[in-house]
């Protein structure tokens, strides 16, 4: 059974798990090291031990870019995204989305188009929070517009709501649900669930509300293991997994294929 989101997006399970490549620091980054060649190397070799895996879908992500810029990453970013992108995408022969960090959701939806993506996840979807980089506000009204602009209206939109990494206090009076309302009234595509930080999972009545207050499929984003995948199995639309697929469980170790196999052997039963 496939789980379509927007037309261009298919998934060959029900519940797909979507494994994280986290792209070396990029041109211009503290702590950027290495050519845009051997990024696009390191990129393509963690791809293909994803797809040997069995894995359903990949995200990529600039993680190691910190510390992150608000709202915007410049030219020399997009352009390398995109060529990692588009590679990506043709080696692996499955669906790939993209997200730029932090809240550079414009220049994504960008490089998601020039590379032939499925989809990007987004922070600040609908309504705004206090990231580490500062106040970010809702973009779903300019990013809707920018995507019918650019003629990239098979790109699916998948939206973080309460993200890790930030402070709700503004939104303290709005529930999870309501925020989960709120993507699909604003035409989002997705909703994503996390934990309080990288590598934290996400609370079980999170999703139960998430997933009563909106028809859209809900992603959980963060903190699945092989341990806990059984406990969200049954309501969760599919997993975002990177973590749980590194040495140590730590995001910017190498693949652990061991944890690797280990994860894709438990969701297979």
């Amino acid at each position: 059974m496939k789980i379509p989101l927007r037309p261009s997006v298919r998934f060959s399970h029900q519940k797909p798990v979507i494994a994280m490549v986290h792209v070396g620091a990029l041109p211009g980054t503290p702590s950027h090291h290495f050519s845009v060649k051997e990024l696009e190397r390191q990129s393509l070799l963690e791809a293909a031990i994803y797809k040997r895996a069995g894995v359903h879908g990949i995200l990529i992500e600039n993680m190691h870019d910190t510390p992150y810029l608000k709202g915007s990453v410049g030219p020399e970013i997009v352009a390398t995204l995109s060529i990692i992108a588009r590679q990506v995408r043709a080696a692996s022969q499955l669906p790939c989305g993209i997200q730029i960090l932090a809240g550079a959701n414009h220049e994504a939806l960008a490089v998601a188009h020039a590379a032939q993506l499925d989809f990007i996840r987004i922070e600040a979807f609908s309504f705004a929070h206090v990231a580490d980089e500062g106040f970010m506000e809702s973009c779903a009204g300019k990013l809707l517009r920018y995507r019918r602009a650019i003629g990239a209206d098979s790109i699916s939109i998948w939206a973080d709501i309460k993200k890790k990494h930030s402070s709700h206090a503004i939104t303290a009076d709005i529930s999870i649900g309501e925020v989960a309302h709120a993507v699909e009234f604003m035409k989002g595509d997705a909703v994503i669930i996390t934990g309080a930080t990288t590598g934290d999972a996400p609370q079980l009545a999170d999703l139960r509300k998430s997933k009563t207050a909106t028809s859209l499929p809900v992603f959980l984003g963060s903190g699945i293991t092989h341990k806990n995948l059984r406990s969200y199995l049954k309501l969760a639309d599919g997993f975002i997994v990177g973590s749980e697929f590194k040495e140590d469980g730590k995001w910017f170790n190498p693949i652990d294929e061991k944890r690797l196999h280990r994860f894709m052997s438990r969701h297979r039963q």
